[in-house]
């Protein structure tokens, strides 16, 4: 085998990133991976990058995200956003490689599981993965499309504006009953309180990081809050997602959601998801997501409720210890 150098990935190592993708992929993601690495050099503890050299040549290139408490998981983990490999070099072990590079660092910061989630179809990604030592969770990758008047709107089912469909334009939406707004950095302690009162836990750290990340890094916010009486009662974190494994349309990923307990019923949830999709379709992003255990038959119940649809997606994931 040529021999191969490993490293993280460098600022000038942008340009052949984005060309190794086009080959993949078909056409160029500039914006996405100028993104992605300057997140990685800001922030090297929450993005971590492997770039592969043949002669000083970038060949290969890897991108993994710490996670800590997304998606209900209560622990750090380590989530694999990319990997990328030019043509001429794909049958010769570099992705192994890189993997095996990026366990490494993965360990010397006591993460013990690392996963991914990929497209069942993608026989390429199915295979490889499965090489590589990764099992399959029991958790269901759910979605739907974002739209301008979401078919679960409505307040009370039973309001004659519901009787008449002459009248479907004047229907009351949970969002008009139920102020929702954009999240802000001064919402931690509010967000914190909820997350709380659900877990049982103080999660200010996670909080902390997560609100930095999905109000900075993605250039547009999108999270909301619910107040009630000027206390936070429900919140939705979302992050914007670019092309994670040669996506080709940009669709956002719905990491946490959370609703005072004394609320349940009072259709927070819905105004939050509500209102998220009127923001997402005018941001022209079609799509949201979100992994759900499935053994979690409430939040399944709700997401299902507001249209959210199983997906071919697999979720995977390898123990490092």
């Amino acid at each position: 085998m040529t021999n191969i150098d490993l490293r993280s990935l460098h600022p000038e190592d942008l340009e052949k990133v984005v060309l190794i993708d086009a080959e993949i992929i078909g056409r160029s993601r500039r914006a996405f991976y100028e993104k992605r690495l300057e997140i990685a050099l800001a922030s090297p503890e929450s993005l971590i990058t492997c770039a592969a050299l043949v002669e000083g040549e970038l060949i290969g290139f890897s991108f993994v995200r710490i996670e800590d408490g997304a998606f209900g998981i209560n622990e750090r983990i380590a989530e694999v956003d990319v990997i990328g490999v030019a043509k001429a070099y794909r049958e010769g072990g570099v992705a192994t490689l890189m993997m095996e590079e990026l366990e490494r660092r993965m360990l010397k910061q006591s993460i013990k599981n690392i996963r991914t989630m990929i497209d069942w179809g993608d026989t390429g990604l199915t295979g490889y993965f499965s090489s590589a030592g990764f099992k399959l969770l029991p958790s269901i990758v759910v979605s739907r499309e974002c739209e301008a008047q979401p078919s679960f709107d409505g307040g009370d089912p039973e309001s004659p504006r519901y009787q008449d469909g002459a009248n479907n334009d004047y229907v009351s939406l949970f969002r008009d009953s139920i102020p929702v707004r954009t999240m802000k950095e001064s919402d931690l302690d509010g967000v914190v309180r909820v997350d709380k009162k659900l877990t049982g836990e103080d999660r200010t750290n996670f909080y902390k990081t997560k609100i930095s990340e999905v109000l900075n890094d993605s250039g547009i916010r999108v999270s909301l809050v619910v107040e009630q009486d000027n206390t936070i009662v429900g919140f939705a974190m979302v992050r914007l997602d670019y092309g994670e494994f040669g996506q080709l349309e940009p669709s956002a990923v719905l990491d946490t959601i959370g609703v005072n307990p004394d609320y349940h019923r009072a259709g927070v949830g819905h105004a939050l998801l509500s209102q998220l999709m009127v923001n997402l379709s005018g941001l022209q992003v079609n799509n949201i997501q979100t992994q759900v255990h499935w053994e979690s038959f409430g939040l399944l119940e709700f997401l299902s409720g507001c249209g959210f649809k199983a997906t071919q997606n697999l979720v995977l994931n390898k123990s490092l210890d």
